[in-house]
């Protein structure tokens, strides 16, 4: 199990983190799971079912009334495409012009601590602190054009590595004088909050998201999909049908999801070509029988997708045409970017609205746990409120391609 070596029991259905292992975990296509880090932060995450009828009750009333005025909309004007995707996005979800933050950085997709200290994070803290709004902002949505990871040293669960986005999370706490060592994961205290409405100051962190993909279409098409999403279609679901933990996470999605409304697949062949799919969850390239590059699905709009790969968002440039993952890390034939992996950017392009992904090893548990994320969906939580309360880490890995308010509404 993800949690029992590494957690305490605590009163109440709860557990809670107190340490760091020793283990050093495998990668995600080692199907082992990370251990939390730095045994200083406590908290406490409820993991005990919740009855699907009380999550819809209580995730309804936790939805309806975040909007663009809780948006920090965060623009590069050193890109061009980061400018126009802020133009498009912008009046499409009613955001007040005081909630864009021009930041004046570099267009590289790596960055160092340096840099991503002095001209990404201070710049938005700023903006945040002289516009009064560091309590009312929930969501801060970065653009094509931002930076997108930090490279840093170490190695293993212990490296300085992460995704702009997943440090940025921090900001909240760090605007209220809290103190994160940047080597290795930070404990996200919205993780498994099934019955909890997001909310400040309970939940001291940012949902952050990126309105990113390939190119300006791609992105401009995603947010047209968020705006016309709708609670309906299919969620699949494609397991290895083994007994890992990415697999026993996979089936419990399916099993809190109404019946009629899942398509599971727990053999070892793998989904094509579905139709009306509004949400799905499988193993990617790490799946040995995936072989095609394209799921050859229709996407309803709102959809999204998850992933057990460990860096499929470690770029967003376009590849070639011809170019497909491979089945190891050290492929030289389809190596891409670092990485003979899969890339999440794929899935917008082929129609699915929001889709998560790593810019470095994340280790499995470091992954979006699919039990969470697409039961959260389906009630009518935000999408920016689904991945994190399925993402187990924050000041790690994860990057969200998707507009935060994206919502199915009531089932």
């Amino acid at each position: 199990m993800l949690f029992g070596k590494y957690c305490n029991k605590a009163p109440g259905g709860a557990v809670e983190i107190v340490g760091l292992s020793n283990s050093q975990p495998s990668r995600v296509d080692g199907n082992i799971t990370a251990p939390p880090a730095r045994s200083i932060l406590r908290f406490r995450v409820t993991i005990e079912p919740v009855p699907l009828f009380v999550l819809l009750l209580l995730a309804a009333s936790a939805a309806w009334s975040q909007t663009g005025d809780q948006v920090l909309l965060v623009v590069n004007r050193q890109s061009e495409d980061s400018l126009r995707v802020g133009d498009y996005y912008r009046p499409r979800r009613s955001i007040p012009i005081k909630n864009v933050c021009y930041l004046d950085t570099a267009t590289d997709e790596e960055i160092s601590w340096e840099t991503y200290v002095g001209q990404v994070e201070r710049p938005i803290a700023a903006c945040l602190a002289e516009g009064g709004m560091h309590d009312r902002i929930l969501y801060i949505v970065t653009t094509l054009g931002v930076p997108l990871k930090v490279n840093g040293g170490g190695s293993g669960i212990t490296r300085e590595s992460a995704s702009v986005d997943s440090e940025l999370a921090l900001l909240y706490g760090k605007m209220t004088g809290l103190k994160f060592a940047r080597a290795g994961p930070v404990a996200n205290p919205f993780f498994g909050q099934r019955d909890a409405p997001f909310q400040h100051p309970r939940f001291p962190i940012y949902l952050v998201t990126r309105l990113a993909a390939w190119d300006l279409a791609d992105v401009k098409a995603m947010i047209d999909r968020s705006l016309a999403a709708r609670n309906r279609g299919k969620f699949v679901i494609d397991a290895q049908g083994g007994n890992s933990e990415g697999d026993k996470w996979l089936r419990a999605a399916a099993a809190l999801l109404p019946k009629a409304r899942v398509t599971l697949d727990d053999t070892e062949s793998v989904i094509y070509n579905r139709r009306d799919v509004i949400g799905y969850a499988a193993w990617g390239g790490n799946d040995p029988a995936r072989k095609r590059r394209w799921l050859g699905f229709q996407w309803l709009p709102g959809a999204i997708a998850t992933e057990f790969v460990s860096t499929d968002a470690r770029t967003l440039k376009r590849p070639p045409e011809n170019w497909t993952f491979g089945a190891s890390w050290d492929d030289p034939a389809h190596m891409f970017e670092t990485s003979a992996q899969g890339l999440s950017a794929d899935y917008i392009h082929e129609g699915a609205t929001g889709v998560s992904g790593n810019a470095y090893e994340p280790f499995l548990g470091g992954c979006a746990r699919p039990d969470y994320l697409l039961p959260a969906y389906y009630s009518g939580r935000t999408l920016a409120e689904s991945y994190y309360m399925a993402l187990h880490f924050l000041s790690w890995q994860g990057v969200l391609l998707g507009d935060p308010l994206c919502s199915l509404g009531k089932p």
